[in-house]
């Protein structure tokens, strides 16, 4: 049987490799940092979520390291078995406080968290609007639970309106409305002010999917609802622990109470997964002591990204207009996609590490490359960036 389905999925992988879609996965032979080594040699890479830099701090490998010696290496047991220690607590209150919420409940990804939420608050009779350009594990939570599911485009607040008023319309119960709170592919916050708005209008409740912000954006670092001004108006933030906070693995609800309460009940990849290993726990909660006094880091990554911009400005590059340090360099039209990825592979060899992206991750005709600064870049790594973008452009287009 075998032979027959092998041959199948050979020709859909030499498909996706024809299309100019295939990921390798390019091989670090160094710890993650803004400076790392590969098999192509020394690079500067700017395309890791290593926001605050805080992937290969100390204190947070001493945490870890300790961790090992005090709380062991794995947990073996889902947390409402025998997988909860005192350190799992602790990350659950730190992230609580971090964000001004009731409670906290840890996921083994923030993967998890999304796809373990939606089924358990919401079924028949209710409702979910969803922006277009959420994340996967959003989409594929919302998919899971038997909610009525309403999209509206991207950050558009008439249509947002037109999807609520087909909601109540519809006789739903319980509608929320989800959002990312920076949209990955282009680096752009949605509008969360006008979204409370609207969904108090229609008695709506309001999640919040913040990987991209949590730790460095708004004036203590605690994301999206912060900058806003709306923290007291979001009933439900999900996040990562993958990325700005260490950068390692494991994700999070953090909610009003009963939210939490009750997904401690019900949520399956939590109650069918093993608890975060003890090291990630306690190298996560060192990170989160490091965010929560990372005022320098804050500016530096916000003066790296007004940097990079500016100078591609200058350069002639098409980016993305915003403020967030992910910055997306365009290449347009058929051969977009093409171009973006010679150039990054050109660009690696000559030092600096990005990746390209192309349908169907981003729309057809808007290829890209995702740039992503860090706290740990100097201005120097900023303007050898723009200087390696320069020379691969000039390689390729003449």
């Amino acid at each position: 049987m075998y032979a027959t389905v092998r041959d199948e999925l050979a020709a859909t992988l030499e498909e996706i490799r024809s299309a100019g879609l295939y990921k390798p996965e390019r091989r670090l032979t160094s710890p993650q940092s803004a400076h790392i080594a590969t098999t192509a040699g020394d690079s500067l890479n700017f395309c890791a979520n290593n926001y605050l830099g805080l992937a290969d701090h100390p204190d947070i490998i001493a945490a870890a390291r300790n961790a090992l010696d005090e709380w062991g290496f794995g947990m073996a047991s889902v947390r409402f078995i025998c997988g909860t220690q005192t350190l799992h607590k602790d990350v659950e209150a730190a992230l609580s406080a971090f964000l001004g919420t009731d409670d906290t409940i840890l996921y083994s990804s923030c993967f998890d968290a999304n796809g373990g939420v939606f089924e358990v608050l919401f079924g028949e009779g209710d409702a979910i609007i969803s922006d277009e350009l959420n994340h996967a594990s959003l989409i594929d939570g919302i998919r899971l639970c038997k909610a009525a599911r309403y999209r509206y485009r991207n950050a558009d607040m008439s249509d947002l309106r037109g999807q609520l008023v087909a909601a109540r319309d519809g006789g739903a119960e319980r509608i929320v409305v989800v959002t990312d709170g920076v949209f990955s592919m282009d680096g752009s916050f949605a509008p969360l002010g006008e979204i409370c708005d609207l969904a108090e209008e229609f008695g709506a409740m309001v999640m919040v999917d913040d990987s991209h912000a949590v730790g460095f954006i708004g004036a203590t670092g605690a994301g999206t609802p912060e900058l806003f001004g709306v923290r007291d108006r979001v009933d439900i933030v999900s996040g990562t622990l993958g990325k700005a906070l260490g950068g390692a693995s494991g994700g999070y609800i953090s909610s009003h109470q009963e939210v939490v309460d009750l997904l401690r009940q019900r949520s399956r990849p939590y109650l069918f997964s093993n608890a975060v290993a003890p090291s990630v726990a306690a190298g996560s909660l060192a990170a989160l002591r490091l965010a929560t006094s990372a005022v320098d880091a804050r500016k530096r990554l916000q003066d790296n990204a007004s940097l990079f911009r500016a100078l591609m400005d200058e350069a002639g590059f098409e980016l993305l207009p915003g403020e967030h340090p992910i910055v997306p360099v365009m290449f347009r039209g058929e051969d977009g996609a093409r171009l973006a990825a010679e150039i990054a592979d050109d660009m690696l060899s000559h030092g600096v590490y990005v990746i390209a992206f192309s349908y169907p991750v981003v729309p057809k005709g808007a290829a890209r490359i995702r740039v992503q600064l860090s706290a740990a870049h100097s201005p120097e790594d900023v303007r050898a960036a723009v200087s390696a973008f320069t020379a691969a452009r000039e390689r390729h287009t003449g």
